[in-house]
């Protein structure tokens, strides 16, 4: 996102709890150097509200990941919750119209991709963050645009629950074996394809609070993992594990928010492009 927004001309300020630039440096190196970072705590009011300030508009990406959630509900809620609250209340002391931040596709839970019934405290947590972009759109006039992607993989994917599938593509990048620890169907979206859809959701600044999922391709961890064996020959892979705790059959519909996006990379591109990454 910091890249393409870099290449736009659209100055980016970075808010993290700590200054590691190791992500950014290796992804957008040129973004890197142009960045301001400042460093605190999401959970805290005032930290963001002076982060955002002469902000015209704020990317919300913070948050812990579903391992972390389980380990620690009331972490994970302070977090993900009164965290993405903070961002929204940040807006509106500033008066800056415009949110665009992250749920997931874990709001959908294990069976159902028509309603939203989480099976783990992430989606949850994310699914209320849903109904409050409402709320501060229809008390506040702040207008929003959340987004529910699947699994994304690709370079810089190296937290969470799903995030095995880029750490298996590194691992063929450098020749060696790994233990893939999840199975079964899994929705996968390349990160760049998630970075140009936060970035167009931005440049449009359409009113009213919307959400959409970026579903990707899908397919099964057994066939993307031979698929990066295929990519990667004499690689060694072993899959063990749980599927992963929601369903990945929920529809892609940005189109129906009003976003033109490019066409989506196949699974072949975006495995060929991370394993190459990882290569360099």
């Amino acid at each position: 996102i910091s890249r393409d927004l870099h290449a736009l001309g659209i100055a980016v300020r970075l808010f993290d709890l700590r200054e590691d630039c190791r992500r950014i440096e290796a992804i957008a190196p040129k973004a890197a150097e142009a960045c301001v970072w400042l460093t605190g705590d999401v959970c805290d009011t005032d930290a963001v509200k002076d982060a955002v300030r002469g902000c015209d508009a704020i990317i919300h990406l913070a948050g812990l990941m579903t391992p972390a959630c389980q380990a620690d509900p009331l972490l994970g809620a302070r977090v993900n919750v009164i965290g993405t609250l903070n961002v929204f209340e940040a807006a509106k002391a500033h008066g800056i119209p415009q949110v665009v931040y992250t749920s997931s596709g874990g709001v959908y839970g294990l069976e159902d991709d028509q309603h939203h019934l989480p099976s783990t405290h992430y989606g949850a947590y994310k699914l209320a963050n849903e109904g409050s972009a409402r709320a501060y759109w229809a008390d506040d006039g702040i207008s929003s645009f959340g987004f529910r992607p699947f699994v994304i993989y690709g370079p810089g994917r190296d937290a969470g629950l799903t995030a095995d599938i880029t750490f298996a593509c590194a691992a063929a990048a450098r020749g060696e074996a790994y233990r893939v620890s999840l199975s079964g169907p899994i929705a996968l979206v390349y990160v760049e394809d998630v970075a140009k859809a936060y970035v167009q959701a931005l440049l449009l600044c359409r009113q009213g609070a919307h959400v959409a999922n970026l579903t990707g391709q899908r397919t099964t961890a057994e066939k993307a993992v031979n698929l990066i064996r295929s990519l990667a020959p004499g690689t060694d892979f072993t899959i063990s594990g749980k599927p992963i705790p929601s369903i990945s059959t929920a529809p892609n519909d940005w189109e129906t928010c009003g976003l033109e996006l490019p066409k989506e990379r196949t699974l072949t591109e975006g495995l060929e492009k991370t394993i190459a990454f990882y290569r360099t």
